[in-house]
C-alpha cells in the first residue's frame, strides 16, 4: 500500500498541534482513520519516534489514513507539557480534525502514548467510540491507565525495562485482557520492528 506523508498544523486546545498525515496514494478510499500517540514528551518522545512510524506503517498497509502528531509542546505543537491532561485533550482535538464521517477510528499509542490513547477512548462513547485500540508498551507503571475495550490490542516486551511486564499484567488481569508478550524484547522493540508490524497486521480483522 503506498501512500504520501504531509505535514499539517491544525488548531489544538493550547495552539497549533503538529501532524503527519499517511494518505494512501491509489484510488481506494481508506477503510477509516488512524491516530497514533507518541511516548513521553518529557522523555524525548515524538511522532517520529520509531516505535509509532511501525504502527503508522501498519496501517497504512491495511488501508487506512494515519495521522501522527506531536503533543503540545513538542516540535511545532504550542503549548506545554500537561502531565497527560492536556494531552488527552490534544488527542482528541487530533481526532475531530482528522476522522471521516462515517468510518471506523482505530486509537494507537507507544508507552505513554499508550495512556493518552485509553484515556481518550474512555471519552469517545456510543457512535463516536473507536473501532479498537492498539496499545504498544502502555505506560502502566507510571500513569493512571483506562480500562479498555475487550478486543484492545495489547503488546508487550518480555524484558522491558521501562514499564516492567508485572505491571501490564496486573493492569490487565481484572479486565480478562490478553496481552501479546514478546520474548527477549525491550521497551523499544529494537531490532525487532518488524515482528511488531507482523503482529498488528495478523491481529487485524
Amino acid at each position: 500500500m503506498n501512500s504520501q506523508t504531509r505535514k499539517v498544523l491544525i488548531d489544538g486546545p493550547a495552539g497549533p498541534l503538529e501532524c503527519a498525515v499517511d494518505q494512501l496514494l491509489d484510488l481506494q478510499a481508506p477503510r477509516g482513520t488512524a491516530v497514533i500517540c507518541h511516548p513521553n514528551p518529557t522523555q524525548g518522545g515524538t511522532m517520529d519516534n520509531k516505535v509509532v512510524q511501525t504502527l503508522a506503517r501498519a496501517f497504512v498497509q491495511l488501508g487506512y489514513q494515519v495521522v501522527r502528531f506531536n503533543f503540545r509542546g513538542i516540535g511545532q505543537s504550542g503549548g506545554g507539557w500537561d502531565e497527560g491532561r492536556g494531552e488527552v485533550d490534544d488527542a482528541l482535538a487530533v481526532v475531530a480534525h482528522f476522522r471521516q464521517p462515517g468510518l471506523p477510528l482505530v486509537l494507537g499509542g507507544f508507552s505513554f502514548g499508550g495512556y493518552v490513547a485509553s484515556r481518550a477512548a474512555q471519552r469517545l462513547e456510543g457512535e463516536a467510540a473507536p473501532e479498537r485500540l492498539v496499545l504498544v508498551g502502555p505506560a502502566t507503571s507510571r500513569f493512571d491507565m483506562a480500562a479498555v475495550p475487550a478486543d484492545s490490542l495489547v503488546i508487550h516486551g518480555e524484558i522491558d525495562d521501562v514499564v516492567p511486564l508485572s505491571s501490564v499484567l496486573d493492569w490487565a488481569r481484572p479486565q480478562h485482557l490478553p496481552v501479546i508478550v514478546v520474548p527477549g524484547v525491550g521497551h523499544f522493540f529494537h531490532g525487532q520492528l518488524t515482528l511488531l508490524k507482523n503482529l498488528v497486521l495478523r491481529s487485524w480483522h
